[in-house]
């Protein structure tokens, strides 16, 4: 390798590959936004180094990545996991019911036969999955779902500015909270948007998924007052 040549890694779990640094962020930001690292908990670069078998570099670069995304913070010149308040929240869902909702619009209006056949085949393997009481999935199906539906779409800049702004810790807490009749309304939001999007009738569509994150974020601010 030539002086000065980022280092390569093997590809991921989705079959990317890149420098050193994109996958320990990568790793990182999933750890945060799952919950391995919870909200006010510290992050020590020399700790986070030694159990991912890198240098402090790519730690280093993947934190201040991170903190520019709003997720973590400095203190004390060391790394705190951000946590969000109520304010904060309403201002990353408004984002979202502007992202998401144009997203929609577009996979209802250029989304290829495939793509649209994907949405489908997801929506319905999350309702078979609540169907069955399989709780536990909430969160995954509901991002499997909106993934798809921003693949869709198919504009890499919408997709990059997305993942940025819908991929949260709270998400996930607060899902586990959710009723059976919230969930039950969530799913029937998904089921609104989708067949909006199969009818290929993109205002239909754009307000389904404004409507569907409006909601959640009702949800929310009712679990974390």
């Amino acid at each position: 390798m030539e002086q000065g040549e980022p280092e390569v890694i093997a590809p991921n779990a989705d079959g990317d590959t890149g420098t050193l640094s994109d996958e320990v962020y990568r790793q990182l930001r999933q750890a945060i936004v799952k919950g391995e690292h919870r909200p006010n908990s510290r992050l020590i670069e020399a700790e986070l180094a030694e159990q991912m078998q890198v240098s402090r570099t790519p730690v280093r670069d993947s934190l201040l990545r991170l903190a520019g995304e709003g997720l973590v913070f400095s203190r004390r010149r060391g790394w705190v996991v951000r946590e969000h308040t109520a304010d904060e929240i309403a201002e990353i869902y408004g984002v979202r019911l502007a992202l998401e909702g144009y997203a929609a619009r577009l996979a209802a209006t250029v989304g290829d036969d495939a793509a649209i056949a994907k949405i489908e085949d997801v929506h319905r393997r999350g309702i078979a999955d609540q169907s069955r009481g399989a709780r536990e999935r909430l969160v995954d199906d509901n991002d499997e779902l909106h993934d798809a539906i921003v693949d869709a779409a198919g504009n890499a800049r919408l997709k990059a500015s997305i993942t940025q702004t819908c991929e949260y810790f709270f998400n996930h807490r607060v899902a586990e909270l959710y009723s059976d009749e919230e969930a039950a309304q969530s799913i029937a939001g998904h089921d609104v948007v989708v067949r909006a999007i199969l009818a290929r009738a993109g205002d239909a569509a754009e307000a389904a998924m404004r409507a569907h994150i409006a909601e959640a974020l009702t949800v929310i601010r009712n679990k974390i007052r």
